[in-house]
């Protein structure tokens, strides 16, 4: 396969998994091309490899910025801004994982934790099913919230028994 065909094809499929990870597609494709650019990209190169708006650019690089895996990037003797994704790929996913935590799970978590101090006859079948469910799907999102904490702060236990490591 060509590398220009390669290339292509990488970035059409890193779009398709970014609309999964609840992102638009054309915001995965710029994180994509950044992702393999051995340099910094600027606006216009991005708008121009990916024949996309200038807002459309500028709005979905924002957004990299604020998940945490594109930076703004000073390239010495230039005007323009250019922007570079973080290359390791499993600070990349516990950054996708935290941000997903924080926009979908952790909302969940307060509206469920609001929710099991409701009021009722306990008698009352319906809000003792109520109160059940409302109970099984807490405990699950817990679960859920723990793992991912866990995931997101593996890299920090990893990088310090590594340290420890070297030093004995």
């Amino acid at each position: 396969m060509k590398f220009t065909d390669a290339k292509a094809q990488f970035i059409q499929a890193w779009g398709s998994l970014g609309a999964q990870w609840g992102i638009n597609r054309t915001m995965a494709q710029i994180h994509a091309l950044l992702l393999i650019a051995p340099d910094a990209l600027s606006a216009d190169e991005i708008m121009e490899e990916l024949n996309i708006s200038r807002g459309n650019t500028n709005m979905n690089v924002r957004e990299l910025i604020n998940w945490g895996i594109v930076d703004k990037v000073l390239v010495p003797g230039e005007r323009k801004e250019y922007f570079a994704a973080e290359k390791d790929i499993w600070k990349v996913g516990t950054a996708i994982a935290r941000e997903r935590k924080k926009r979908e799970l952790d909302p969940i978590l307060k509206v469920l934790n609001a929710l099991s101090t409701v009021e009722g006859d306990q008698k009352d079948k319906h809000v003792k099913a109520f109160r059940e469910s409302i109970q099984n799907i807490n405990r699950f999102a817990q679960q859920t919230d723990n793992t991912l904490n866990a995931f997101i702060k593996a890299e920090e236990n990893w990088f310090y028994s590594t340290l420890l490591k070297v030093f004995k």
